[in-house]
């Protein structure tokens, strides 16, 4: 894809204090945090990340976990679910689950920011960075953007969509999204109401894997994770599509301890668009990703 020409936001420190805790599904928040008088200069699908060092409940998880990795423990990035033009600056956080037979370090800070962040709690986030936004010369490339994500991968895609309908590009979007149960669906009123205000521009696809009656939810809810049929139903014409794909996929940990026990590892969710994109016939140029595991 031709580069982009604008110049990247400048990575900086901002002290900020959450305005608001908005609940979206059982182990996911949503954190709106108020900058005061400092201006976000971010593009909507960037990234900031928030060091575990800086609050006092977490001081000795961490001296315990820096000295058992013998390393530092690092910041953790979140992407922003805020676009530009949203008042508040918003994060949005899935709790890790802790499994020692995936990970052998339990989750820091997102059980935390999760459980033990209300409003008025002051932070410090560094912003903002990542690849992972619509170029300046989007317009030019294509008139349709094909979202495919699965659980929290969600939430850059969301601030793009809304970023994208608020400037009115004329771009059609549609969201392939993936859930195991409709609860789990983050976003879930805020998608059907912004469908609903432009049903012409953006169009939404949910694919539910564990509830065999999911399509008693509506005409757009396939059952089953996202797949090669799904997204060939909807991605339209694969020489102009230009994809935005944001999910689990496999981790180092997982790479490792098939290693050592020499399993065959199961895709998860990324490898599995990777290989339908590639059987689509969509170009590498045209797509973009982001995975955590």
């Amino acid at each position: 894809m031709v580069a982009d020409k604008a110049k990247r936001s400048r990575v900086r420190k901002l002290e900020v204090m959450v305005a608001e805790v908005e609940v979206e599904t059982h182990d996911t928040v949503t954190l709106h945090m108020f900058g005061g008088n400092d201006a976000f200069d971010y593009r909507a699908g960037q990234f900031c990340s928030i060091d575990p060092r800086q609050f006092p409940a977490l001081e000795r998880w961490v001296r315990y976990l820096e000295q058992t990795k013998g390393r530092r423990e690092p910041p953790r990035a979140y992407s922003m679910a805020s676009a530009p033009h949203e008042k508040y600056l918003s994060i949005t956080i899935k709790e890790e689950e802790y499994d020692p037979e995936w990970t052998p370090y339990p989750p820091v800070l997102s059980p935390f920011l999760v459980r033990h962040t209300p409003p008025g709690t002051r932070l410090v986030v560094k912003g903002f960075t990542g690849p992972y936004y619509l170029r300046d010369d989007i317009v030019d490339q294509t008139d349709r953007i094909v979202h495919i994500c699965a659980g929290s991968g969600i939430v850059p895609n969301w601030g793009i969509i809304k970023a994208a309908l608020h400037d009115d590009l004329p771009l059609k979007h549609t969201l392939i999204y993936g859930n195991k149960t409709w609860d789990e669906i983050i976003y879930r009123d805020a998608l059907i109401e912004l469908a609903a205000a432009h049903p012409e521009r953006l169009e939404i696809v949910h694919a539910i894997s564990r509830e065999p009656d999911a399509t008693r939810r509506g005409d757009n809810v396939a059952v089953g994770r996202v797949s090669r049929d799904l997204i060939a139903e909807h991605l339209g014409d694969p020489s102009r599509a230009i994809v935005y794909a944001c999910g689990p996929a496999l981790s180092k940990w997982d790479k490792q301890r098939a290693r050592k026990t020499g399993e065959e590892l199961k895709p998860r969710f990324m490898e599995t668009v990777l290989a339908a994109l590639d059987d689509l016939g969509v170009p590498k140029k045209q797509r973009h990703y982001e995975t955590y595991g």
